[in-house]
């Protein structure tokens, strides 16, 4: 174990407490600038294409991202992100207190802190495989993931709240704060840094691409896991995102109700993230996901056939949803993060977010004709049935089941995972 790892609890949970904090003020953020498009503008078009703007620079950026995280330090990578979010914070805020911001301002904003959380996020994915010991990087997955459902049951009540005591800027100024607090550490905690891979020294930037592409494509069981997440993405983002019409016009229902349904998938979320990380999975951390994708699958898929008098009953479902969903993300993310090369797990993430979130906007842009066409609960049953069969049949790839020997015979001529902290 390399000396790093050593007392790693306290290392890497001063880092990942401060990344929580930056966290919880992003969502109110989030939450707040959406309340204001809608009060100021109540145009579907405009919420639309701050969807949009908050999506496709994390798309487009993905691979060129990836051989500078590889390369650069993570830690400077990840100071330069949150700061340059938290600059871009500091000038709405003041845009905002000087009575003159404006729509355009917004997405201007939104298209920075999606750039910067292109780059931060796989720096931080990466720098977590070599400051948590493997044995125990399902379980950081787990408490990631019951963070990031205890944040989407906090932030919107919670930003709603201070939206009635304080003005825009005020909020805005509480984002600034909580980046200060995920910087702070980064500027005294270090972070190992992995060994540059030999023959890149000297390797050209788009070479330096190139070699993250031929890396997945000649690991057959990560490009069928990633081809999964994409149809999967594709598949079940719109019945996620047509939850508020089905409540409307399936269930014939209102806001509160919409809230019961999200609060049960967000309770789950947590339930689930907190199983994960006491729990750990299984040894073979595919079979966890597949649990999961199958859980997933099934709960979405009784929402699809439930009768418009079954609103409650929905409640059950939805949280089953939400407790196999950190059973399936948080076991996938583990293991690329320890069977990947230390030197490209930049340009394995960055490649792997940019192509299933390319899938978020192509569906999005087919949800409403085809629910016009078919129903909301196609794309309900619809998401579930795919959801079961890729779990199912998966059972049957061995490039997938045996995806972390596959990726062992492949490297078992590479280099040792040798890091020195920046």
């Amino acid at each position: 174990m390399p000396k790093e790892r050593h007392h790693w609890k306290t290392r890497f949970f001063t880092i990942w407490t401060g990344q929580q904090f930056s966290l919880i003020g992003s969502a109110l953020v989030q939450f707040a600038l959406v309340w204001w498009l809608t009060k100021t503008t109540g145009s579907a078009t405009v919420l639309a294409t701050a969807t949009l703007v908050a999506i496709i620079p994390q798309v487009l950026i993905g691979p060129f991202a990836g051989p500078l995280i590889d390369r650069f330090s993570r830690r400077k990578v990840m100071i330069i992100a949150d700061g340059g979010i938290a600059l871009a914070s500091a000038a709405l805020a003041y845009l905002f207190f000087a009575g003159i911001a404006q729509v355009w301002h917004i997405y201007v904003i939104m298209i920075i802190r999606a750039i910067g959380g292109g780059f931060h996020w796989p720096a931080m994915t990466a720098s977590t495989t070599l400051m948590v010991p493997d044995k125990h990087l399902t379980r950081v997955a787990g408490l990631n993931q019951t963070m990031q459902g205890a944040t989407n049951i906090v932030a919107p009540p919670l930003g709603a709240i201070l939206l009635s005591i304080l003005p825009m800027y005020g909020i805005l100024g509480i984002d600034v704060f909580t980046a200060a607090l995920a910087i702070g550490p980064l500027f005294f905690v270090p972070i190992p840094q992995p060994a540059i891979a030999e023959g890149e020294e000297e390797m050209p930037y788009f070479e330096q691409i190139r070699a993250g592409f031929h890396y997945v494509w000649r690991w057959k069981g990560l490009l069928f896991v990633i081809g999964m997440a994409m149809v999967i993405n594709f598949a079940v983002q719109p019945a996620f995102s047509l939850l508020p019409l089905l409540v409307k016009k399936h269930f014939s229902a209102g806001a509160l109700q919409l809230g019961w349904l999200e609060s049960a998938f967000g309770i789950g979320v947590v339930l689930g993230g907190l199983a994960l990380s006491i729990w750990g999975g299984f040894r073979r951390r595919i079979f966890t996901s597949l649990v999961g994708i199958v859980g997933m699958g099934i709960g979405i898929l009784v929402v699809g056939f439930l009768p418009s008098s079954a609103l409650l009953i929905a409640l059950g479902p939805l949280f089953l949803v939400g407790i196999m969903n950190p059973l399936a993300n948080g076991p996938l993310q583990s293991l690329i993060q320890s069977t990947v090369s230390p030197e490209m797990q930049g340009r394995v993430f960055t490649l792997l977010g940019s192509l299933v979130t390319a899938m978020s906007p192509l569906s999005l842009a087919m949800a409403g004709p085809i629910a016009d066409w078919l129903g909301i609960q196609f794309w309900y049953v619809t998401g579930g049935v795919i959801m079961i069969a890729i779990g199912v049949i998966a059972l049957f790839i061995p490039k997938v089941i045996h995806i972390e020997d596959e990726h062992a015979a492949l490297m078992e001529d590479a280099s040792p995972r040798s890091t020195a902290s920046d």
